[in-house]
């Protein structure tokens, strides 16, 4: 049944997206307010689509500690929800993401229209420069919400952390607050697979920490506090599918222990 259901929700998933695609060309003369609302039903439609037939609700808890304003939030990176599922608690948002995005076909096209930031991951050092310039005009003159993973890809489950400089950095010369965010989303919707595991997948918006630690200090902070929500929610959603019967991914850290 955890097989139908999946593969039922990946081909709607899929029809679904290329309908807002559709809608989306449709606004690209118009003004980027419009084509956000288009992301915004995509994103409820879809998250409406993994309640009905793949049996995946979501809560978002902390939205009240979202600052006005121009902010950076760094959140957990387990799957492909969050980075349609957070928009819905956005104003206006942007994203930092890989440039390769921005040559798909009409997808593409969508990102360069609503003014994401694209990374070319292997420049370095000039390519986070070019991002920090960026940013600061999106948050600074238009008071947009900067999206960032700071671990710049997808990480299983229960892996080792592995934060890169860049959301520290962006965090020294941006001078806005930043909110982490922590979720269990890996569990339901694993990357590299076409499961998609019935139950709640649960995300935490936590306190702001707000402009003025050194980048070092920040980075500690940020990391730890990012990675003990998650590693709370993550052991209360294996409760949860243990509770429904489902079996859950297994845990990269046992996985790498195992192997060494």
């Amino acid at each position: 049944m955890l097989v139908l259901r999946s593969l039922l929700f990946n081909v709607a998933f899929y029809l679904n997206l290329a309908f807002w695609v559709a809608c989306a060309m449709a606004t690209m003369v118009l003004p980027r307010r419009f084509l956000l609302g288009i992301a915004l039903n995509w994103a409820d439609s879809t998250l409406w689509l993994m309640r009905v037939i793949a049996g995946t609700r979501c809560e978002i808890s902390g939205i009240e500690n979202i600052p006005p304003g121009g902010i950076i939030m760094a959140a957990k990176h387990q799957s492909a929800w969050e980075t349609f599922a957070l928009i819905t608690v956005f104003r206006n948002p942007v994203y930092i993401l890989k440039r390769e995005l921005t040559w798909l076909p009409f997808f593409g096209w969508c990102l360069l229209k609503m003014r994401m930031i694209p990374v070319d991951r292997g420049a370095g050092s000039r390519a986070l420069q070019m991002a920090t310039r960026r940013a600061k005009i999106e948050l600074g003159q238009n008071g947009r919400q900067l999206m960032i993973f700071p671990e710049g890809t997808r990480r299983p489950v229960g892996a080792p952390p592995a934060y890169k400089f860049g959301v520290a950095h962006l965090y020294g010369e941006l001078g806005v607050p930043c909110v982490p965010v922590a979720l269990n989303a890996g569990l339901y919707w694993p990357r590299r697979s076409f499961l998609r595991r019935p139950g709640t997948i649960r995300v935490e918006i936590l306190p702001a920490i707000q402009p003025g630690l050194d980048r070092k200090s920040f980075q500690a902070l940020l990391q730890e506090q990012i990675e003990s929500a998650t590693d709370r929610l993550v052991s209360d959603g294996r409760a949860e599918l243990d509770r429904l019967g489902v079996p859950a991914p297994a845990n990269a850290r046992q996985e790498t222990s195992q192997k060494a």
